[in-house]
């Protein structure tokens, strides 16, 4: 058993979920580092500052440290370089700030971008949470490197590559097995279990609902997950329109959120974003029927003879294939839930655990 330090500056939601099934289930001896999850913009510029400072006053010591993607890593190891220079270090991203899309009317900040790039040229191994979140980062660099004037160091880039492989994300699905209930009945039940942001496309949500209900479609609707605006239009529209068809709508607490998961029927996204999928995999775990956008990391999570049923290509297909399930309101292939099960922490933690002897193993030959 290795000690394995988890440095994670953005300690909250999916990244607090991920960092504490991880030092649940590895075998490994994983301590986690952490600050509040707010100020991301703070947190990547100052909380390796920070995490530093806490490092070297615990007088701390690791024989990995795993750094998630919010880390200015070469800030982290400058600053303890006295208790980490032969410590291998290896950083996952949830996210990178280089592909994700900017709010609209915005333009992309550059910097927060390189800071990524140059955590990975400080790791010893770079981890990706989906085979499409390592293609389109990789796709998008060199564009980002020729953005500066000179020096730009395009054959950085190979071996980056070259250290980079695709860990997926770790959830612990299991535990919405004590909130099991079966569907509210025989009217389906289409839920919305993401963040009420832009790069979800809600907009794009309610307007097929719109589309049901001028069809004539009898449905009902779940609006789950959390707002970071104060006054988010397009869902206090929706829940003006569809009040009587709503069964709930807001945040819950995981034990509700839970609960209502498996009384839905037909999970949505309307995703331009999504490095992974947490959600749409809590929802098929849950027994809901996915209806996904053909891009993205979705097609991953669906069985690939299952594809053509549960993914579309534009809003009119959404439409058209809500109108279809909603009419005959079947039951979930049960090849979804056996697919999304690999991701579960007790399935795939085996995978966190042998690569880390891997970069363990590795560094000590070097």
């Amino acid at each position: 058993m290795s000690r394995i330090a988890l440095l994670e500056p953005y300690y909250t939601g999916s990244h607090k979920a991920w960092a504490d099934g991880l030092a649940r289930f590895s075998r490994h001896d994983v301590r986690l580092l952490t600050l509040p999850g707010r100020f991301w913009k703070w947190r990547m510029h100052g909380g390796a500052v920070t995490l530093a400072r806490r490092w070297l006053e615990a007088g701390l010591q690791a024989d990995l440290i795993v750094a998630t993607d919010m880390v200015d890593l070469t800030t982290f190891t400058s600053l303890t370089r006295e208790s980490t220079a032969s410590t291998p270090v290896a950083v996952y991203f949830h996210e990178n700030q280089l592909t994700y899309p900017p709010p609209p009317g915005s333009k992309r900040d550059l910097h927060y971008g390189f800071i990524n790039y140059a955590s990975m040229l400080a790791a010893d191994a770079v981890l990706f949470n989906s085979a499409f979140h390592r293609e389109a980062w990789f796709a998008e660099l060199p564009r980002l490197l020729k953005h500066f004037p000179d020096f730009n160091e395009l054959g950085s880039i190979d071996a980056l590559r070259e250290k980079s492989t695709v860990l997926p994300l770790g959830m612990d699905l299991q535990r919405f097995n004590a909130h099991k209930d079966a569907p509210a009945g025989r009217v389906p039940t289409i839920v919305w279990n993401h963040r009420w942001e832009y790069d979800k496309q809600p907009e794009v949500f309610f307007e097929a609902l719109y589309a049901l209900e001028s069809a004539g479609i009898d449905f009902r609707v779940t609006v789950l997950g959390e707002s970071f605006r104060q006054r988010p239009e397009e869902f206090l529209r929706a829940q003006e329109r569809l009040h009587d068809r709503l069964v709930h709508f807001g945040y819950a607490q995981f034990s509700r959120y839970a609960h209502l998961l498996w009384q839905a029927d037909i999970q949505v996204s309307t995703a331009i974003q999504d490095f992974f999928g947490i959600s749409t995999c809590e929802a098929i775990w849950c027994g809901c029927t996915p209806l996904l956008p053909n891009r993205l990391n979705y097609p991953a999570l669906i069985p690939e003879g299952l594809r053509t049923r549960h993914l579309y290509d534009d809003p009119n297909e959404l439409v058209d294939r809500l109108k279809a399930l909603c009419r005959t309101n079947t039951a979930p292939d049960p090849l979804l839930a056996a697919h999304v099960r690999q991701f579960d922490w007790r399935e795939s933690v085996g995978e966190y655990d042998r690569l880390f002897d891997s970069i363990i193993q590795a560094h000590q030959w070097t």
